[in-house]
């Protein structure tokens, strides 16, 4: 069975690029993480383990992930980008919290049938989709009703 190891390299190879150590690394950090991860977060892992990978390697390494579509790239709050896995990951949307960035996934199948049944009636095909749904969540609610009171 292939995983994204696999996938990485048969694309790279395709791309006529070379499947480097920094590379392997990038995507076994990247793995570890669960969720939307930020590249300055990711960036602080992995220097850990090797300083010598910069920022530029690391961006460089991010857009093949995503041009291989193991990786997703979504900027939610403030043009800041966040990076998610998407292999073996089913489909989902998300609830994007403005106060804290606090991102929480979600799936409903009405909705999904939904979009389906609007893309039967208009004679559409739909090829992918994505729904972000911005707002407050709990936490951050809690806390601004709490200090209100101050």
């Amino acid at each position: 069975m292939l995983n994204e190891f696999d996938l990485f390299k048969d694309f790279l190879h395709k791309q006529r690029l070379r499947w480097t150590p920094q590379r392997k690394m990038i995507l076994d950090i990247f793995l570890s993480f669960e969720g939307h991860v930020q590249i300055e977060t990711l960036h602080e892992k992995i220097r850990e383990q090797d300083p010598s990978i910069g920022i530029a390697t690391l961006y460089r390494t991010l857009k093949l992930l995503v041009d291989c579509e193991l990786v997703e790239a979504h900027s939610f709050q403030n043009g800041k980008k966040t990076y998610e896995r998407m292999f073996h990951v089913r489909h989902h949307d998300h609830l994007i919290c403005t106060s804290c960035e606090k991102t929480i996934e979600f799936e409903h199948p009405l909705i999904e049938k939904y979009q389906v049944e609007i893309c039967e009636a208009h004679g559409f095909t739909m090829k992918s989709h994505k729904m972000e749904l911005f707002g407050i969540c709990d936490n951050c609610r809690i806390k601004n009703n709490t200090l209100s009171f101050l």
